[in-house]
């Protein structure tokens, strides 16, 4: 069985986070690890207390992980210190670590702020040139690549200028556009492939990203080529948000095992 590490932290509300990467790698028949980063105090209306792991301890877990069951890919999540970034840098580089998606999770799907002001630097020089592949929504583009994206044409320019600088693939979502959820994939080599689906009209959407970074993940555990393993979670987090579980007073967290008639 191929193995899934996750880098991220805790959500206690089981939607986002550890506990739906876990979920999402269950789901594709994969084997889940994880590397705690920090505990969060949150359910779907908002995040009320973040207890961050030390770096030596997230260092710690990434170095069991690897000397025994070694990972076929690893997402990182939500990394909320420059200290804990270059932690796990240090550790996935000493280990060789292979096929890594980055989700450069700055804030949560309730708006509640998630990344340190000095992570940010540490993000782009430690761990973006590990990726193989970046995930960035539209306002973390925007941020990564330092430019408004008011268009199409805007979320293509972020994301050649994100790939261009860490030598990834980057997929920009367009889940925060005003129309559609389209999605533009782009390599350093020039390589671009548009992933278009409507709008589905629904609120819950926490965890989105967390889940989409992971099946990514999961596709290339598989041995997936980016782009078919890109569409193949774009599947799959659309199906997740269409069977959505309408649960929770806020954003509501996705059906994960929506393809097993959950």
């Amino acid at each position: 069985m191929r193995a899934v590490l996750s880098i991220a932290g805790s959500d206690s509300s089981g939607g986002a986070g550890i506990q739906a990467d876990i979920k999402t790698i269950s789901a594709h028949r994969l084997f889940a690890e994880t590397a705690i980063t920090a505990l969060t105090a949150q359910n779907t209306l908002g995040v009320t207390g973040v207890l961050e792991a030390t770096p030596e301890f997230v260092r710690q877990q990434i170095d069991a992980v690897f000397d025994d069951i070694r990972p076929d890919a690893v997402k990182i999540g939500m990394v909320s210190s420059a200290a804990i970034i270059r932690a796990i840098a240090e550790g996935l580089r000493a280990h060789g670590a292979e096929r890594v998606v980055v989700d450069p999770v700055m804030v949560a799907t309730s708006g509640s702020r998630l990344m340190a002001d000095d992570a940010l630097g540490a993000l782009k020089s430690e761990l973006l040139p590990l990726a193989s592949v970046v995930t960035p929504n539209i306002p973390e583009a925007e941020i990564l690549a330092g430019r408004r994206i008011a268009d199409e044409a805007g979320m293509v320019e972020a994301a050649r200028a994100i790939a261009e600088a860490c030598g990834s693939a980057v997929l920009v979502k367009g889940g925060h556009g005003t129309a559609d959820a389209n999605d533009v994939l782009v390599k350093p080599d020039g390589f671009e492939l548009w992933l278009r689906s409507e709008r589905i009209d629904t609120k819950d959407t926490h965890g989105t990203g967390c889940t989409l970074s992971s099946a990514i993940a999961c596709g290339l555990a598989q041995g997936l080529p980016v782009e078919e393993a890109v569409r193949r979670a774009k599947r799959y987090v659309t199906g997740a948000i269409a069977h959505d579980l309408r649960m929770g007073r806020g954003n509501g967290p996705l059906n994960h095992m929506w393809e097993y008639g959950a």
